[in-house]
């Protein structure tokens, strides 16, 4: 199959090539740094779309790439001159609310996974923004609000349906191409198309937390507390520390609005009216400024975050996994993360030690879990002007807090470059990885992603 029009013949969704009604539109992704310019633009109605559109990219010798969520920070979901498999219309979830799972389609966003779980009471690991796709994340390890609790999205994850490289479609379990399924949980999008996934849930409805502001000069203190403290809290209380440029929100006072702050935001998921007590440490290590906390549904936090990371803005990540936190490192932050760039670049480190660190470093492919954060360095921004000032700061911020991480590997969901890193960001299991892609992906036809080469 190597011609448009038998492709068509073949799939449901729409077909969208240069200059047809809507291509400007599906070709953009979430990170407005990649204006590219696929020829062809496949919105797969289902998994059968999925497949054919594996075998005409593979036939027809064109680069692939897949598309679920779109918020890829090196624009792995698109291409110049490749075939974009969007996944976006399939987006489902369904819930079993006695097995407590959740099937979700190839390209369900955390928003539409959490609407369905929630009216049961459920919830697993997601990230932080709620218009991140399921899959990506998943695929990727997962971090976020839950996970010190119930593990990384990838421990979450019971099986996934697959479109192989050579168009089959397989299921990967615990009892079937059970490599495969070892291979997904934080190989990335290397081995297949995941047109559906299923994912262990978890009794979470309302929690307690919300963002806490800190003056500046506070950081160090508030920064030292929360490294101590997350150590050996609770493991319902997941937590993160970052910097941010006040938005115009009510609970911010007016004349701050535009100043910096650090600010650590919070998720308890046990009974909400321990939650004061369960961040009571965070409020005494130095006086909150402003706050936002209190009770709220799961699905309010998780997309708390949605307006100051809205679709087109520019970005540019750098990433760490991060093993200790000593004064060196924290006065590194406290000198580089405050002159920020713009209103919405922050750090944030993230907490992944609790649930994640009782996982065999072999056990999935995800093999940081020795790692107790998860650091990220975000310039988001609005203009190609903006681009060299912005990405300076990243990069001059990462290179000061690096030399402290105690591991070279970076976090793939949360890299623009890999700078030649990626056996380090994969870890241990790097070469593991590369047998298990020499059986589904001998030819390396998913390389737009954190590639990982086959074994020869």
């Amino acid at each position: 199959m190597t011609t448009i029009a038998e492709l068509r013949e073949q799939v449901r969704g729409p077909v969208i090539e240069p200059g047809d009604d809507g291509y400007d539109e599906h070709r953009r992704v979430h990170n407005g740094i990649h204006d590219r310019r696929p020829a062809l633009i496949v919105r797969a109605a289902a998994t059968a779309d999925a497949a054919a559109t594996v075998d005409y990219a593979r036939d027809a010798g064109l680069d692939l790439a897949v598309r679920g969520g779109g918020h890829s920070a090196p624009g792995f979901g698109t291409c110049d001159g490749g075939v974009v498999l969007d996944l976006s219309l399939i987006n489902n979830v369904f819930v079993d609310p006695v097995r407590k799972t959740a099937r979700t389609g190839g390209g369900a966003t955390w928003g539409d996974f959490n609407h369905a779980t929630h009216a049961f009471g459920l919830a697993t690991t997601g990230g932080i923004i709620s218009t991140t796709g399921v899959s990506g994340l998943t695929l990727g390890g997962g971090v976020g609000y839950l996970a010190r609790g119930c593990g990384l999205s990838c421990d979450n994850l019971v099986s996934a349906e697959v479109v192989t490289a050579d168009g089959r479609i397989v299921v990967a379990s615990e009892h079937e191409n059970e490599d495969l399924l070892w291979a997904l949980r934080g190989g990335g999008g290397n081995f297949g198309v995941v047109t559906s996934m299923e994912l262990a849930l978890h009794d979470v409805a309302t929690i307690y937390g919300g963002p806490m502001l800190f003056e500046v000069e506070d950081a160090p203190a508030v920064m030292r507390a929360y490294d101590e403290y997350i150590q050996e809290a609770p493991e319902q209380l997941g937590a993160f520390f970052g910097w941010q440029m006040a938005p115009p929100l009510p609970f911010i006072p007016q004349d701050r609005h535009g100043d910096m702050f650090c600010v650590v935001v919070t998720c308890w998921s046990g009974r909400p009216e321990q939650g004061e007590q369960a961040i009571k440490p965070f409020r005494d290590a130095a006086r909150v400024k402003a706050e936002h906390v209190g009770p709220m549904p799961y699905p309010a936090l998780n997309s708390a975050f949605d307006g100051l990371f809205y679709k087109g803005m520019r970005q540019y990540w750098k990433a760490d996994f991060v093993r200790d936190l000593p004064d060196e490192a924290v006065a590194a932050h406290v000198e580089h993360g405050p002159p920020t760039p713009s209103l919405t670049s922050t750090m944030h480190l993230y907490s992944i030690n609790g649930a994640p660190s009782r996982v065999g470093p072999e056990e999935t492919a995800f093999g940081h879990r020795d790692a107790r954060y998860v650091m990220v360095i975000g310039a988001f921004y609005d203009t190609p002007a903006e681009d060299e000032g912005a990405i300076r700061w990243a990069r001059d911020y990462y290179d000061a807090v690096h030399p402290y991480a105690g591991t070279e590997g970076g976090y793939v969901n949360m890299l623009s470059e890999d700078e030649g890193r990626v056996p380090q960001n994969y870890g241990r299991n790097y070469d593991r990885l590369r047998r298990v892609k020499a059986t589904y992906d001998p030819d390396n036809l998913f390389h737009l992603n954190q590639n990982i080469e086959p074994m020869a």
